[in-house]
């Protein structure tokens, strides 16, 4: 059975903002950084921060918090990320799911780090239209996206360092 597409007749608007975004953690618990690369008006601004106690997954989806906050409202917004956990709960829609069962996923226990996705939804909110794209990671040959996921990435790792260091000087 064929089903019938919609035919966009008027081309997408470009992105007024893209954002390369990363995390970084050390294990599965413990000191953690994320990375923002935000180009915007011909612009480039470089994020990041760092958590003592976090996981990698809490800093992938808090880098695209932070892309989208700071973010002027109302504009289109481009999100590259290597997180498919991120990328997929977007593009797929886990996140209506989880909201429907108050917050619980498909084995009907609490979502996994559901401040950060309220907080996501939230600022995705504050923007007529943001596409989320995911990138290969790490990879060794050049491509598209390869520059704005290094420096993410590098971004990422360097506030994992100093949240590391702040833990053992505290």
């Amino acid at each position: 059975m064929k089903r019938n597409r919609a035919v966009r007749t008027e081309p997408l608007p470009e992105p007024d903002a893209y954002a390369y975004t990363d995390g970084a953690s050390s294990g599965s618990r413990g000191p953690g950084g994320y990375g923002v690369v935000l180009t915007r008006e011909g612009k480039t601004e470089e994020i990041s921060g760092g958590e003592q106690n976090t996981t990698n997954q809490r800093m992938e989806v808090t880098a695209a918090c932070v892309a989208l906050e700071t973010t002027d409202e109302g504009c289109v917004v481009a999100i590259y990320s290597d997180s498919s956990y991120l990328v997929n709960c977007m593009r797929r829609g886990w996140h209506e799911k989880w909201r429907e069962n108050g917050w619980l996923n498909h084995l009907g226990e609490p979502v996994a780090n559901r401040d950060l996705w309220e907080r996501l939804l939230e600022a995705t909110e504050r923007h007529r239209e943001v596409r989320w794209r995911k990138v290969r990671g790490h990879s060794k040959t050049a491509g598209p996206h390869k520059a704005g996921n290094d420096r993410a990435d590098e971004l990422a790792v360097a506030a994992k360092k100093e949240a590391d260091g702040d833990r053992r000087d505290g």
